[in-house]
């Protein structure tokens, strides 16, 4: 034994493949359409070609699938209702950066009680997606762990890159080979050139070190990825969701040679961390949006089924039922009021917006 080996490694777990987990969750034909006719949707918003604004609504984190399974058939109905003016992506977060220590996510420690059993995170976070999209809702997730993409990557209809990882060359690699457009959030600091220097980076081809579906360790050779764009989430000086802030940002894009295209985060630094303020966000953006703001695609919103945010103490079964487990999200009553309000501004904005 070489006592020099894996010195502060307790045990090491075999894990199932990609290709062994999706064939326990496997994907309709249907599905598999369904999800490229929703990425072309998204791309062509991006892309400026589709004039409605992509809503990415959801939980902060999902830490239960029965909850997450009656919001997303809430979230359907009114993404129906909604479709002429956004078109709506379920927020379906598995991983949580921490500053420090925390709850790392359901794919991590689905159980929430540190037994990190992420074998079973990855067969209920593939489960999940592949039923949400089956309600005819398109998904979108953070990418964090960069072998986690090879088991739910197929599923995804929009991806993040976070404001605590844009900086890191290995998720810029990952953007580049990722099928599915990424938003890059401005870092923690509220600097936007992080952001932006990952969107050129991820722009381009590149190379990197991963698994193959079938386990095996192999380079990753990208072509790059042309559907890239900047979340602004603020930073440590407060928000940047105006219009002079969503100005510049996009007159460095157009100079970089990247697409203008921002999503605004509504929470986090931009709503000063008080998830009340989200709508003072949302309110903002659409009325920059009906003033003639084309840089503008999209935004992101907080929501859960009930208000709030809860600590994880004790088992599981004690939480209380649709309330975020990391941030605090508004309920799912203000979540419809704010984006019926939303809408309508924007259905009658050559009327109530004339010089």
């Amino acid at each position: 034994m070489n006592s020099n080996q894996d010195v502060r490694i307790s045990r090491v777990d075999a894990l199932k493949t990609p290709s062994e987990i999706a064939s326990l969750f496997p994907m309709s034909e249907d599905t598999r359409n369904r999800i490229g006719t929703y990425r072309r949707q998204v791309n062509s918003i991006i892309k400026g070609e589709d004039g409605r604004l992509l809503a990415i609504v959801g939980p902060c984190s999902i830490h239960d699938t029965v909850s997450a399974i009656e919001y997303a058939t809430k979230l359907k109905k009114l993404a129906d209702e909604l479709s002429d003016v956004f078109f709506v992506v379920m927020r379906t977060y598995f991983e949580k950066p921490r500053t420090t220590v925390g709850w790392k996510g359901l794919i991590l420690d689905p159980d929430m009680d540190g037994t990190y059993d992420i074998e079973k995170g990855l067969m209920v976070a593939r489960k999940l997606l592949l039923d949400i999209t089956e309600l005819g809702l398109p998904v979108g997730c953070e990418v964090l762990d960069p072998i986690v993409p090879q088991y739910i990557d197929e599923i995804m209809s929009w991806s993040s890159i976070g404001a605590r990882t844009t900086e890191s060359q290995t998720h810029r690699n990952l953007a580049s080979g990722l099928s599915v457009a990424v938003g890059f959030k401005n870092g923690t600091s509220g600097d936007l050139m992080t952001a932006i220097n990952a969107m050129k980076s991820a722009e381009k081809g590149a190379s990197f070190i991963g698994i193959s579906k079938d386990g095996d360790s192999a380079v990753f050779r990208t072509t790059g990825n042309d559907m890239c764009h900047l979340i602004l989430r603020g930073g440590e000086s407060g928000p940047n969701y105006y219009e002079d802030e969503v100005e510049n940002a996009s007159a460095i894009l157009r100079r970089m040679e990247l697409n203008d295209a921002i999503v605004v985060d509504c929470s986090h630094a931009n709503s000063r961390k008080d998830y009340t303020k989200q709508k003072r966000v949302l309110r903002n953006v659409i009325d920059q949006v009906a003033w003639g703001e084309k840089a503008i695609k999209g935004f992101m919103l907080e929501s859960n089924l009930f208000e709030g945010a809860q600590k994880i103490a004790g088992s599981k079964e004690d939480l209380r039922y649709g309330v975020s487990v990391t941030d605090s999200c508004i309920g799912w009553d203000e979540t419809e009021r704010i984006m019926r309000n939303a809408a309508e501004i924007l259905r009658h904005k050559d009327k109530e917006y004339i010089l």
